[in-house]
């Protein structure tokens, strides 16, 4: 009998075998060149705002973690903060129990994380969204209480103090001015970044999208729902657990403030501004969620939080598309003469 003939994807009314739909939906374009060059350029052109870069770059990693379940699997999760914590704690007991290289702390970090994230993923696999839900934002009391009750291992509210780490890879010693820190967790980021690019342009990043837009569907064509959320989870929580990680080693200071629920908030908040399921939405989203926040903050001390609601909500009403489709209007031109056409003239 031959062999089955997996269909054709059909793209700008041309026939594409699956291979070569992937193999372009994965090339590298010039914003993206564009956007990490200027990355790692900011280590030169702002030495004297690297703490802050710092803060976005950990951000946007913890707000990609959380893209991987929401953007691509369809999870909402009100506890991802859970796996962030769980990082950050993990890197400030290594530390202080003889593993003070970064590096070997980062990985070790997410690994516990993961496993956490692994054990907790069987709690929503048969749950609606709203069970779901439900149970992250559980998980995330619950480990949250235990960091508070076990103040003899993390130090309660006080937070785990006598955090000291050595050089980066035995070379590199980090710095007040938090250029190590910055080019370190950008880095980290990066890498990161490009696993997860990689991870979203193959079969099984095809496949989730599948559940996430039809779970029934997907499921009478022979994917398997349940393997491919605990292991989407999984690698979400070894982000989400990298980033705290990479929070404590750069402040050398964990406390509970690490597991609020705040903190999943805000990333969601930060994928609300820079959108989901592409990968760049979280990495945009911090970087606008932190300049709003410092510039807010530095002009009304008081009130900051207050503008940034009423931008948040405007930024729903109008419509994040229509409000970027305003501000390129101007730019449409410079555009098109760099070969970038707009979403409607590329179905065409």
């Amino acid at each position: 009998m031959n062999a089955p003939v997996k269909p054709d994807v059909i793209q700008n009314g041309a026939s594409l075998s699956p291979a070569e739909f992937l193999r372009r939906k994965a090339a590298w374009r010039w914003p993206e060149f564009l956007f990490w060059g200027s990355a790692f350029a900011l280590i030169l052109l702002l030495p004297n705002r690297h703490l802050l870069l710092n803060e976005i770059a950990i951000l946007g990693l913890f707000a990609l973690s959380l893209d991987l379940i929401l953007g691509y699997a369809g999870i909402v999760s009100l506890g991802h903060a859970a796996f962030f914590g769980v990082g950050a704690y993990a890197a400030g007991l290594l530390a202080k129990n003889g593993i003070s290289e970064p590096v070997t702390g980062l990985l070790l970090s997410g690994a516990i994380a993961g496993t956490v994230g692994f054990l907790a993923s069987f709690m929503i696999l048969r749950g609606t969204d709203l069970t779901r839900l439900m149970v992250t934002l559980g998980v995330a009391l619950i480990i949250h209480e235990l960091a508070n009750r076990l103040d003899w291992i993390t130090g309660g509210a006080d937070g785990l103090l006598g955090i000291s780490l050595g050089p980066i890879l035995g070379r590199f010693e980090f710095d007040f001015t938090g250029t190590t820190a910055y080019s370190y967790s950008l880095t980290v980021t990066f890498l990161l970044f490009l696993l997860a690019r990689r991870l979203v342009h193959s079969p099984f990043g095809l496949s989730l999208k599948a559940l996430k837009e039809n779970p029934l569907r997907a499921a009478t064509i022979g994917i398997a729902p349940a393997r491919r959320i605990v292991a989407i989870y999984t690698v979400a929580a070894i982000y989400a657990g990298m980033a705290g990680a990479l929070l404590t080693q750069t402040t050398q200071f964990v406390s509970l403030e690490v597991l609020d629920f705040a903190r999943s908030a805000d990333t969601l908040l930060v994928l609300v501004i820079g959108g989901s399921g592409y990968l760049y939405g979280g990495l945009i989203g911090a970087i606008a969620f932190k300049l709003m926040k410092d510039t807010l903050s530095a002009i009304t001390p008081a009130y900051w939080i207050f503008w940034m609601g009423a931008i948040l909500v405007i930024l729903v009403l109008i419509g994040r598309d229509r409000l970027i489709e305003q501000l390129a209007r101007p730019f449409v031109p410079l555009l098109r003469a760099l070969g970038v056409r707009r979403p409607e003239e590329r179905k065409s």
